[in-house]
């Protein structure tokens, strides 16, 4: 028998201060810039602005971002289960465990099934597993070893519509098919 797990992920930028510090090291003025006294008034006035706008994209870096919300269905119900909060290893341990419903011997023939899910929410988890120590439940480590066309694996519903390095919405393809998009909610509202 072949199970599915409707899987989709949310994400925070990094809590760190070490990160963050990190960056802010990074963040250099720009390279047209190159008198003295210019640099250090971008230093003073846009260089923090710099510096936020590289944070807040550590949200979509499994290295630095962070786990805040995993949205899935593992029990083909039509109704998600979600774990949530600011403590990602209790998140990843939750769902390593809730994953424990499905019977051994159906792991190898289970798919994750999502959209953006096999360059994005499963790559994310699998590196969120090695910063927080957490060996990732077989059947994630499974499926993020998957080429996107492995559809025994992942089920992509990018790449089964839009095809392998192609992109398109969820909301876009929702519109498409004539379905209900996901409305005004981002990943950034989280």
């Amino acid at each position: 028998m072949n199970s599915t797990i409707i899987l989709d992920i949310e994400t925070i930028p990094t809590q760190r201060q070490d990160v963050r510090e990190y960056i802010a090291k990074t963040v250099t003025h720009p390279g047209n810039i190159s008198k003295a006294e210019t640099i250090a008034k971008w230093n003073e006035e846009s260089k923090p602005a710099a510096v936020e706008e590289a944070v807040s994209k550590t949200g979509l870096d499994g290295a630095f971002g962070q786990i805040v919300c995993i949205g899935f269905d593992a029990v083909d119900s039509g109704v998600p289960a979600v774990i949530f909060g600011l403590d990602e290893r209790d998140i990843l341990m939750g769902f390593n465990a809730s994953l424990e419903c499905i019977p051994r011997n159906e792991w190898l023939s289970t798919a994750i099934v999502g959209h953006n899910v096999s360059s994005f929410d499963l790559r994310f988890l699998l590196q969120r597993y090695i910063v927080n120590g957490i060996m990732p439940h077989s059947i994630i480590a499974r499926a993020a070893q998957a080429k996107p066309w492995e559809t025994e694996k992942v089920f992509d519903t990018m790449v089964q519509f839009a095809g392998v390095g192609n992109r398109i919405s969820l909301d876009k393809l929702c519109l498409a098919l004539g379905l209900p998009g996901k409305g005004d909610i981002t990943g950034a509202d989280v």
